[in-house]
């Protein structure tokens, strides 16, 4: 993830004060927890045409706001009018160790496991940093962003030299690996520019390509979205695809597996910064308890934290997947529970986790919820399912 700063509208600056604000300007944003911080020009990536390339393959899936702003990726300006200069930051997240995992637990991407988004923290540091620079030149124009804005971020921290592209798409250091959140400060200012990362460190390592169960990645350096694991679980809207629901295995929320088999994250420096530190509920969730919230106790329970993006329904339908997948039978009861619920999403994958297990419990559900289930499509599909218990 990146962080970008644009200026613009200000006066003549000289050399030696650009040189100085740079160099302030880089204190201040590791004094603020950004490790990681590298200046380039803001200019058409030389990958645009990939990204294009990219979208029209359909590897962004349901992703439609990608394809929506592709123009917008052409140049910075499209995020700070008049962008000149990007500050590219990188704020490291590796903190505890993953927990070995038990049945009836969800496993968690790392970047989750605080009970605050990470947009907001990061966001709370570059308002910080902004209001510094504006201090210094009132007359700036500045923005900073989170991987929200139409913005190649990777490509432009390699540019300013905070990293290489890995063959798993993520930027990597050679200190932090790829645990970093990448962030960027967007200036009209003229900033002094760092050198770029011209050379990457993978060689002929396939660690991450070979161990992604799903196999998202039709070549090096291209990610098939519609098979990753963390777009599976938080961006598809509706079922995760039934041919493909084994292979998320115990992962409740994202995916760290490209990231834990990567040479470079096995000696990744930990991240001092206290307002990561992790909380244990979140490292791994009970995803019983969590298939017997309703929407208010989900909202009280997860506000202000990730889990919202893929909502309730969502996380519920996750959870199902992952309790087939462990083929959990404590989880039938809440199953059951699940077939009752008003989206056929969850009616469905209630079903398949019930069937995946097969307690004789949950296969009467299931013959029960086929003879009332009220959507054609869905009823005729539960008939199939049944077919396949032994």
């Amino acid at each position: 993830m990146a962080i970008i700063l644009l200026v613009t509208n200000i006066p003549f600056l000289t050399t030696k004060f650009v040189q100085e604000l740079t160099d302030q300007l880089k204190a201040n944003a590791m004094r603020l927890g950004f490790a990681l911080c590298g200046v380039t020009v803001a200019a058409q990536p030389t990958r645009y045409s990939k990204l294009i390339n990219w979208l029209d393959a359909g590897y962004a899936g349901q992703m439609r706001y990608l394809d929506e702003r592709r123009e917008a990726y052409r140049h910075p300006s499209s995020v700070l009018d008049g962008c000149r200069t990007l500050l590219m930051l990188g704020f490291p997240y590796r903190t505890h160790e993953p927990p070995q995992n038990n049945s009836g637990l969800g496993r968690v991407a790392r970047y989750a496991w605080n009970d605050r988004d990470y947009h907001d923290l990061i966001h709370d540091r570059l308002r910080q940093l902004k209001a510094w620079l504006v201090e210094k030149v009132p007359t700036a124009r500045i923005r900073g962003i989170v991987d929200t804005a139409p913005l190649l971020e990777r490509e432009f921290a390699e540019a300013a030299g905070i990293g290489w592209v890995g063959k798993n798409t993520l930027l990597l250091d050679r200190r932090f690996g790829s645990y970093f959140f990448l962030a960027a400060l967007l200036t009209d200012l003229e900033l002094v520019h760092d050198a770029p990362q011209e050379k990457g460190y993978c060689g002929t390592c396939r660690a991450c390509l070979d161990a992604c169960p799903t196999q998202a990645f039709p070549r090096p350096f291209v990610l098939d979205a519609t098979r990753c694991i963390s777009y599976l679980t938080i961006e598809t809207k509706g079922e995760i695809p039934a041919e493909i629901a084994w292979e998320v295995g115990e992962w409740l929320f994202g995916c760290d597996i490209c990231q834990e088999v990567c040479p470079w994250n096995r000696k990744a420096e930990q991240a001092s910064q206290s307002q990561l530190n992790p909380l244990d509920s979140f490292k791994q969730i009970d995803l019983i308890e969590l298939l017997r919230m309703d929407d208010a106790t989900f909202r009280q329970s997860f506000r202000g934290t990730p889990f919202t993006r893929p909502k309730r329904a969502g996380m519920l339908r996750n959870a199902a997947v992952v309790l087939g997948n462990q083929q959990c039978e404590d989880a039938v009861p809440a199953l059951i529970q699940l077939l009752s619920e008003s989206e056929p999403m969850l009616r469905a994958t209630a079903a398949e986790a019930l069937v995946k297990i097969a307690a004789p419990a949950g296969v009467l559900a299931v013959q029960n919820a086929a003879q009332l289930e009220p959507n054609d499509q869905l009823r005729a599909r539960l008939a199939r399912l049944l077919k396949l218990v032994p």
